[in-house]
């Protein structure tokens, strides 16, 4: 195993042709997964990986300055992708994911046959013109939150955005892998996430794009969604799922598994 695959707890399994690269969002890892990868190993090679950062990697790795821009998340993924010598790949991106996977696909388009993104923003914040969800003042509330106390606004933030009970097993889940990371590390990865904008660089991204949302997310409202496939230099194809929450392949895995499978599996009418 090589360096990068050591450091970012690669797993391949399966053995098809054609590859498939999960990778998670904020407060996750690869597990959050579990619920697609059985349906994917008998057709595909399923690459897994972990985001620097996330509480199962080693925090002595994470570099606060590469990782203050989303672009160190995507050099990361391509430099996974080099050392796997992967060719070509169906990437499917949670969360901030699918836009560190689009970044990664303007600089190697080569290596990216589709996008599926879920739960995907350019931009969190408000802006004119523009509806993000958040204001400036409720991101700084969310950032003294994690800094005063951060175990204690894991167990409000988490079934907030997974979309149910604190006793839930998803929610349960979440938090987790959420007080799994150190502090510190996760209110640089949080603030480095909620005031990025790449609403400039989505004209470059030529790939084609799958779009799928939760009805009700409490970080990505629909209506980004429509913004992503009206801006995105690619074809594109958007799809809102009846699940609730922003982890909709954990929390409702029922409705979310057969859209994901039928995105994956079928590309975009020319």
């Amino acid at each position: 195993m090589g360096i990068v695959e050591e450091a970012h707890n690669v797993r391949v399994l399966g053995s098809g042709q054609q590859v498939i690269v999960l990778a998670h969002g904020f407060g996750t890892d690869q597990s959050v997964w579990k619920h697609l990868v059985p349906h994917l190993v008998d057709d595909y090679r399923v690459v897994m990986y972990d985001n620097m950062g996330a509480g199962t990697t080693n925090p002595e790795y994470f570099d606060f300055e590469r990782y203050a821009t989303l672009e160190g998340y995507a050099y990361d993924l391509l430099a996974i992708l080099e050392e796997l010598r992967v060719g070509s790949c169906i990437f499917v991106g949670h969360s901030v994911s699918g836009m560190v996977g689009s970044i990664a696909a303007i600089t190697r388009p080569d290596l990216f046959t589709k996008l599926v993104m879920i739960g995907a923003s350019p931009r969190y914040l408000n802006d004119v013109d523009y509806y993000g969800g958040f204001e400036q003042e409720d991101l700084e509330q969310l950032f003294d939150a994690i800094r005063s106390n951060y175990k204690a606004w894991c167990s409000g933030f988490a079934p907030m955005a997974v979309g149910g009970d604190l006793d839930s097993v998803p929610v349960q889940e979440f938090s987790r892998t959420l007080f799994n990371m150190r502090p510190d590390i996760a209110l640089s990865v949080a603030q480095t996430i909620f005031q990025s904008d790449t609403r400039h660089i989505l004209h470059l991204i030529k790939v084609p794009c799958h779009i799928l949302q939760s009805v009700k997310d409490l970080a990505v409202p629909v209506v980004v969604t429509e913004y992503l496939h009206q801006n995105l230099g690619g074809g594109s194809i958007v799809e809102v799922m009846s699940s609730d929450g922003h982890l909709p392949q954990l929390s409702s895995p029922d409705i979310v598994i057969p859209v994901l499978l039928r995105h994956i599996r079928y590309d975009i009418a020319a």
